[in-house]
């Protein structure tokens, strides 16, 4: 592992501690100019060397949505899938608004 991976596994961590991610929200996040600015390819490499519930991310996520505004069912859905917003699968984000009772 090299010591840009090693570190691209520290920041991801991190990330997940405080908020909900992704798996391509993350990657987006290590990568981005405007982020952390890690190659794609070690962005990559260190959100597939992390074992994180991605359901319970896109959980966290909503809850995070709800405490700030009101959504209907699709529209957090939406939200949470949209290559726009959060990028998780519609899947999680479904799974996500019946977690958070929508």
């Amino acid at each position: 592992m090299t010591a840009s991976q090693e570190n691209a596994i520290k920041s991801a961590e991190s990330y997940l501690d405080m908020s909900g991610f992704s798996r391509q929200g993350l990657i987006d996040q290590l990568s981005s100019q405007y982020g952390d600015d890690y190659p794609r390819a070690d962005a990559i490499f260190a959100v597939n060397h992390l074992d994180v519930d991605w359901n319970a991310e896109a959980v966290e996520s909503a809850e995070s949505y709800l405490d700030m505004s009101g959504f209907s069912r699709q529209g957090l859905i939406d939200q949470l899938s949209s290559q726009y917003g959060d990028q998780y699968t519609v899947a999680q984000a479904t799974y996500a608004a019946n977690k958070v009772g929508l």
